[in-house]
């Protein structure tokens, strides 16, 4: 169980601090929630305790594996499907797995195929959402601000 100041991701979402813990009726039902608080896009976000495992709510990185991050993003391109649906699909569940690895390998692999053959509209919605959330970390991980977060990536591929 998370308290509140304690930093985590929320997949699909990007990370944030968790403000407060509390108690809401929603539908009729009582149940304790996470107040979330994600510094991209100053967004609140309530999740239920109780389905913090099923939508994979983990604590942030520590600093050290920023580094691993980066080394990530400088890696080789992983070979991906020419069917557009199956890439997408494929992109999708890695991002929604909320694993940074994983994450930054979708950043890496866009971004190199939009300077190799360009994306498609769906594919480039999907690489900004992938770059929000693994800043969103980065940020809070290093504690750095965003700007220096974003030159962090677009420095790997310039």
């Amino acid at each position: 169980m998370f308290k509140i100041g304690d930093k985590v991701v929320y997949p699909m979402h990007g990370a944030g601090v968790i403000e407060a813990i509390e108690e809401k009726e929603v539908l009729g039902k009582k149940r304790q929630y996470y107040i979330l608080r994600l510094p991209i896009g100053d967004m609140k976000v309530m999740i239920p305790i109780s389905n913090c495992d099923d939508v994979g709510l983990r604590g942030i990185i520590d600093r050290d594996e920023v580094s691993t991050v980066l080394e990530v993003l400088e890696g080789q391109t992983t070979v991906m499907s020419g069917n557009w649906n199956r890439r997408y699909r494929a992109n999708l569940e890695k991002i929604k797995s909320g694993d940074i690895y994983e994450v930054a390998e979708v950043v890496r692999n866009l971004l190199t195929r939009d300077k190799e053959k360009g994306l498609s509209s769906g594919e480039r919605k999907m690489l900004e959402n992938a770059r929000q959330i693994l800043i969103s970390e980065l940020v809070l991980a290093a504690e750095m601000e965003e700007t220096k977060a974003r030159s962090l990536i677009d420095e790997v591929f310039a």
